[in-house]
């Protein structure tokens, strides 16, 4: 992250080989954000395939997908490659899905990425991409533009998913919470009746009785 924004923001920044320029910062920025990306890709395929998904990496996984494309996002604000409304509106949707799978998290559930979250993160990865090459190539920042527009489609179709998700397992954990405590109420009442039909209904305990039998 740190070399990604000191690439995109730093417009003198380069790499020289000799006197000569090796990489430019446009060049590196984006090598440096595919291979950030690429490897984040490659972890939760080699995890799924391994069979070594756990609870911790399923939570953490997202924060770097998170902290990569919002350190992206905000230097190309900066730069002026893209309104800062549209990368508002981003970065808000992962904070609020963020939220809800940490509420989630401290219930007992874990609500994974489900396709239209994996889809979301390829297409942030493409429009990123696109909006990086057009600092070199400006007449691609039409398609870039697009392509973040459907970004934040994606988004926010897949935060209602994460929504509906979280409604339901909230939902199902409380009702089955009120249930128990309504059996429960429902025993304890039935104890006091047989008591009160058999004449053992149990005397109060008087301070005296009870600091003696302690």
């Amino acid at each position: 992250m740190p070399l990604l924004v000191a690439a995109l923001v730093q417009q003198n920044f380069r790499i020289f080989w000799g006197d000569r320029v090796f990489v430019a910062n446009d060049f590196f920025a984006l090598t440096v954000f595919l291979a950030a990306a690429l490897t984040d890709l490659l972890d939760g395929y080699l995890a799924r395939r391994w069979k070594q998904v756990t609870t911790v990496g399923t939570l953490l996984d997202p924060v770097a997908d998170k902290l990569l494309i919002s350190a992206a996002l905000i230097s190309l604000v900066q730069i002026r490659l893209l309104p800062g409304w549209l990368v508002i509106l981003i970065i808000s949707r992962e904070f609020a899905v963020s939220g809800l799978r940490s509420i989630a998290a401290a219930e007992g559930y874990t609500i994974k990425a489900g396709e239209l979250g994996k889809s979301k993160m390829i297409l942030q990865v493409l429009g990123v991409t696109l909006v990086m090459l057009s600092l070199r190539w400006p007449r691609l920042h039409p398609y870039a533009l697009g392509a973040m527009w459907a970004v934040v489609a994606f988004g926010l179709a897949s935060a209602v998913d994460y929504f509906r998700k979280f409604w339901h397992k909230v939902d199902m954990s409380i009702k089955l919470r009120r249930r128990h405590e309504l059996i429960l109420m429902e025993r304890q009442k039935r104890r006091l009746l047989r008591a009160e039909k058999g004449g053992k209904l149990p005397a109060a305990r008087t301070p005296e009785t009870t600091s003696i039998r302690r």
